[in-house]
């Protein structure tokens, strides 16, 4: 099975939860396959329980699957390790801290590993500490240029930036942009991106010029009756990747 997502132009993949197997294909099909699907670790009492299920995510979309912590739960980041291994998925979702460890047990550099740095309200200073212990101190406030070489250490992919509360970030956001594509590495934005904001967001890190980005947009694409990702919204965030592209 193919381990690394597959990026529209190798520069964009979308990054949506899948409620169910079936939701799962849904959006897997709305954007043409350019989609990682996130399944939450936290959704499951036991590893074999999250093994089990996850593999038929990974057998009905050519493992378009994101091991995904659950709101960035850092207490999750040791399951997120231990499923990882197993499945050897596209996309690892993991805390700063835990990157390393996602890394080495995966033993292959292809699945794309995310470290999830914070927002400090400075311009150019991003927090590190996320992990199930130093999330519960003080802030590790360090600057991008260093988040992004100790991530680089520990074999990450990308910086998951989250929560950017929509836009109310955005100016850090830019200057997050602008590092990842100087240092050659990837982005993630997550928190608070919708259909309305998605446009500016992508775009930002495209004209910074940065060389993989994985938007994730979650709760506001999801049905709140069924729980499900709505697909057609999918393929209207689809579309918007191709009209960014496409020019």
């Amino acid at each position: 099975m193919k381990k690394t997502p597959n990026f529209y132009q190798d520069r964009i993949c979308l990054n949506v939860l899948a409620n169910s197997v079936e939701n799962a294909v849904a959006c897997y099909e709305a954007a043409e396959k350019h989609i990682v699907l996130g399944v939450l670790s936290k959704n499951y009492d036991s590893d074999e329980a999250a093994i089990e299920d996850m593999k038929k995510y990974q057998q009905a979309t050519d493992n378009a699957l994101s091991v995904g912590l659950g709101a960035g739960d850092p207490n999750q980041s040791d399951m997120v390790i231990r499923l990882s291994e197993v499945l050897q998925p596209q996309h690892v979702n993991q805390v700063f801290t835990g990157v390393g460890g996602s890394r080495s047990t995966l033993k292959q550099d292809e699945t794309f590993v995310n470290g999830l740095i914070s927002p400090t309200g400075k311009v150019g200073v991003v927090n590190i500490a996320t992990g199930p212990l130093s999330s519960q101190g003080e802030s590790g406030e360090v600057s991008i240029d260093t988040a992004i070489n100790m991530l680089k250490d520990m074999g990450g992919s990308s910086i998951k930036f989250f929560s950017m509360n929509g836009l109310e970030h955005i100016e850090e956001y830019r200057e997050v942009a602008k590092k990842c594509a100087e240092h050659d590495f990837a982005l993630e934005p997550t928190g608070g991106i919708d259909l309305e904001n998605f446009e500016e967001i992508v775009q930002i890190a495209v004209d910074a010029g940065v060389k993989k980005i994985i938007p994730h947009i979650y709760s506001s694409i999801i049905d709140s009756e069924s729980g499900d990702t709505r697909a057609d919204d999918v393929k209207v965030l689809y579309n918007t990747v191709k009209k960014i592209l496409d020019k």
